[in-house]
C-alpha cells in the first residue's frame, strides 16, 4: 500500500477487504481484554480518586463566588462561548473552501503536530475545541476563591489530570496519526495496539500499567548492571555487593551506598559509560552497595527500624569487618538519604562514630512544603493505602509507578500508550526507562511510618521521630556531609533538601544544585558533558537568595564530589579483593535479589 506524505493513502477494494478482516480479529482480541478485566484482582477504590470532598468543598465555594458575582460567571461563559462560535465558523469557512485562521505564533503543544490538525476542519475544529476546554477548566479552578492552598492544588492536579485524558489524541477516532497508521497497515497496527494491551494487562493482573520500554531488550548482569563485584553478605533485607577494585591501590576507609528499596539500585550501574558504581571504582575506592529485597506480603511488619538495624547498620558494620577499618563514608539516594539521616541521628545518640561522612543524593528530611505530591499525602489517599497494605500487607509496587507516572501524565502515561495500543509500537529499548518499570514492593508498616510520621507530620524536624527507643531529630545529623540535588526535581525538590541541610547539626556542610532532574542529575557522567551544577558556601541564605548567589559550574558534579570525599578516605593501602574468610562471595554481581520475582 503506497502513501504520498500529507495525502491519504489508496484504498482498493483488495485493502478495504484486509481491513475487514483484521477488524474481526480486533473483535477477539476485545474479548480476551474483557475475559482479563473480569478476573482483575481489586485493590482500594480511594487509591483512584479524592474523596467527594474536596469536589464538593471547590463546587461549595465556586457557587458562593458565583452568587455574589455573577457578574464574573457571565464574563467567563461569554468568553469561553465567543471562542466556541469562532472556532466552529472558521471550521465552516475551511469546508466551504475557505482558508482556516492560521494558529499564533508560539511553543507547540506535540500532540498536535500531524498536519491534519491544522489542515483538515474536522481535526482541527476538534483540537481548538478541546483547547478551548480545557482553558475555561483551568480559569474556573483558578477562580475558585475560599478554599485552602492544600485543597487548590489538589483541585488543580486533578482538573489537569482530566484534561490530559480528555486530549482528543487519547481517542482513536480523533487521532489522525493513529487513523492514518491503521489505514496504512491494514489494520495491523490495531491488532498490534491491542495485543500490547492485553499483554500490559496479564502482566499486572488487569491493571493498567503502561509498559515503557522493550523488556526483552536488557538483561539484568547481561547488557546492564555488570559492573564486577561479588554479593559478600545477605539477610533478609539486603544483600551488601563489594564491588572489585579497579586500581592497585585503594583509599583506607570505604564507601558504603545506599539506594532507594521503591526501585532497584542499578541506576546507579545501568551502562559502563554512566555508571556511577564504576566510576567510583575507577577513582580507587572499595566500595559497597546495597541491594535491597523486594518484600512479599509476609514482610508486612518490616518497619523503618529494620531497615536501619538490618540494613544500614548491619551493611555498614559488615564493611568495616571486611576492610579492618573503623569507619565508612555512607551514601544515600532519595528515600535511603532520607533514612540515612534517620540512622545517623540514632548513631549519635548511641555514641557510634562508624560514619566518618555521608553524601546525600536528592534526599528529603524537611516534609513542611509536600510540592507536587501534595495531591497524594492528604488524609483520603493515605486512608486509601493504609486500608490497601492492611489488606495485602505490601504496597504492591504498580501503585508506586502509577503515582509517579500521574505527576508527568503527559510523558509516562498517554504518549506511551497512544504509541504502544493505537500505533501498535513496540515500546522503546531504552535502559532507563526498563529500571523505571522495574519496581518494588514496600512493606505495609515502613510505608505508613513513613507517610504518616515524616511526610504528614514531618516529625523528624519538629517534635522527633520516634524509633528504636529514641526521639530521633535531624539536628543530630552532625557528621561533615555533602548533599547532592537537582535542579528541576520534582519528587524532591531541591529546595525542600535545602531546608533540611540547613537544619543539620554539622559544622561541615556542601550543598550543590544539579542541572536536570531526579535520574538525570544524578546519572551525569563527567564523560559526557551535559549537565552543569551550582555551588555556593553559603548556608544560611534563603533557597532563592542561595541560588542567585551561587557560581555555576560547567559539567558533572562527580569530580567535585570525589575532591571533597578524598579529603575524609585516609591514606592509599593495597586495593582489596570481593569478601574474606568469614565473608565468602555469595554469587556475582548484581546478586540475586535484584532479579528475584515477587509476586504481589
Amino acid at each position: 500500500m503506497t502513501t504520498t506524505e500529507g495525502k491519504t493513502p489508496e484504498l482498493t477494494d483488495e485493502h478495504i477487504e484486509r481491513l475487514k478482516e483484521n477488524m474481526e480479529k480486533v473483535e477477539k482480541l476485545s474479548k480476551r481484554l474483557v475475559e482479563i478485566m473480569a478476573g482483575k484482582k481489586p485493590h482500594t477504590p480511594a487509591l483512584d480518586a479524592p474523596n467527594h470532598e474536596l469536589f464538593a468543598k471547590a463546587a461549595t465555594a465556586y457557587w458562593t463566588e458565583v452568587m455574589q458575582n455573577p457578574a464574573k460567571l457571565l464574563e467567563q461563559q461569554l468568553e469561553y462561548w465567543g471562542k466556541s462560535v469562532m472556532n466552529f465558523a472558521e471550521a465552516q469557512k475551511a469546508l466551504i473552501g475557505g482558508e482556516a485562521a492560521k494558529d499564533e505564533d508560539g511553543p507547540k503543544d506535540r500532540r498536535f503536530s500531524n498536519p491534519l490538525w491544522d489542515s483538515n476542519p474536522y481535526f482541527r475544529l476538534i483540537k481548538q475545541q478541546y483547547l478551548t476546554n480545557a482553558e475555561a477548566l483551568a480559569q474556573a479552578v483558578e477562580s475558585v476563591e475560599d478554599i485552602d492552598e492544600k485543597d487548590r492544588r489538589r483541585l488543580k492536579y486533578f482538573s489537569q489530570q482530566i484534561i490530559d485524558m480528555m486530549a482528543p489524541t487519547n481517542f482513536l477516532a480523533t487521532n489522525p496519526d493513529a487513523l492514518e497508521k491503521a489505514v496504512e497497515t491494514e489494520g495491523q497496527s490495531l491488532i498490534q495496539g491491542l495485543e500490547n494491551l492485553v499483554a500490559d494487562l496479564e502482566a499486572n493482573d488487569g491493571e493498567l500499567v503502561v509498559r515503557l520500554a522493550d523488556e526483552n531488550a536488557f538483561e539484568v548482569g547481561g547488557n546492564i548492571a555488570t559492573t564486577p563485584g561479588d554479593v559478600v553478605y545477605r539477610n533478609r533485607m539486603m544483600e551488601l555487593i563489594q564491588y572489585k577494585p579497579a586500581t592497585e591501590t585503594v583509599h583506607e576507609i570505604p564507601i558504603v551506598l545506599f539506594p532507594p528499596w521503591i526501585n532497584k539500585f542499578y541506576i546507579l550501574d545501568l551502562k559502563p559509560q554512566n555508571s556511577l558504581i564504576k566510576w567510583i571504582t575507577e577513582q580507587g575506592y572499595t566500595l559497597f552497595v546495597v541491594s535491597w529485597v523486594n518484600p512479599d506480603p509476609s514482610y508486612a511488619e518490616v518497619g523503618l527500624e529494620d531497615y536501619i538495624e538490618e540494613g544500614f547498620l548491619t551493611a555498614i558494620e559488615e564493611a568495616k569487618k571486611i576492610c579492618k577499618v573503623k569507619q565508612v563514608n555512607a551514601v544515600g539516594y532519595c528515600i535511603a538519604g532520607t533514612t540515612l539521616s534517620l540512622t545517623l541521628s540514632l548513631m549519635k545518640q548511641r555514641g557510634d562514630k562508624s560514619v566518618k561522612s555521608a553524601t546525600f543524593f536528592t534526599a528529603l528530611t524537611d516534609f513542611a512544603d509536600q510540592g507536587e505530591f501534595t495531591p497524594f499525602l492528604q488524609d483520603d489517599f493515605i486512608d486509601g493505602i493504609e486500608d490497601e497494605v492492611s489488606k495485602e500487607g505490601v504496597l504492591r509496587s504498580w501503585i508506586m509507578a502509577r503515582t509517579f507516572s500521574f505527576l508527568r501524565s503527559r510523558d509516562l502515561i498517554y504518549t506511551p500508550a497512544i504509541r504502544s495500543y493505537m500505533m501498535g509500537e513496540t515500546p522503546p529499548a531504552f535502559d532507563l526507562l526498563y529500571w523505571n518499570g522495574d519496581g518494588a514492593n514496600l512493606p505495609a508498616k515502613m510505608t505508613m511510618q513513613y507517610l504518616r510520621g515524616l511526610c504528614q507530620r514531618n516529625e523528624f524536624v519538629t517534635d522527633g521521630f520516634e524509633l528504636l527507643g529514641h526521639k530521633l531529630h535531624v539536628r543530630d545529623v552532625d557528621v561533615p556531609l555533602m548533599a547532592i540535588t537537582c535542579e528541576t526535581d520534582h519528587i524532591a525538590a531541591w529546595k525542600d533538601c535545602y531546608r533540611g541541610v540547613q537544619q543539620m547539626g554539622s559544622k561541615s556542610k556542601s550543598f550543590v544544585v544539579s542541572e536536570s532532574g531526579h535520574i538525570a542529575g544524578i546519572v551525569n557522567p563527567p564523560s559526557k558533558k551535559k549537565y552543569g551544577h551550582y555551588t555556593n558556601p553559603d548556608l544560611t541564605l534563603d533557597a532563592e537568595t542561595w541560588l542567585k548567589q551561587a557560581d555555576y559550574h560547567e559539567g558533572s558534579w562527580w569530580p567535585l564530589w570525589e575532591a571533597w570525599l578524598k579529603k575524609r578516605s585516609g591514606k592509599q593501602v593495597p586495593a582489596r579483593d570481593t569478601g574474606d574468610s568469614e565473608h565468602p562471595r555469595l554469587a556475582p554481581a548484581p546478586g540475586t535479589y535484584v532479579v528475584a520475582k515477587v509476586k504481589d
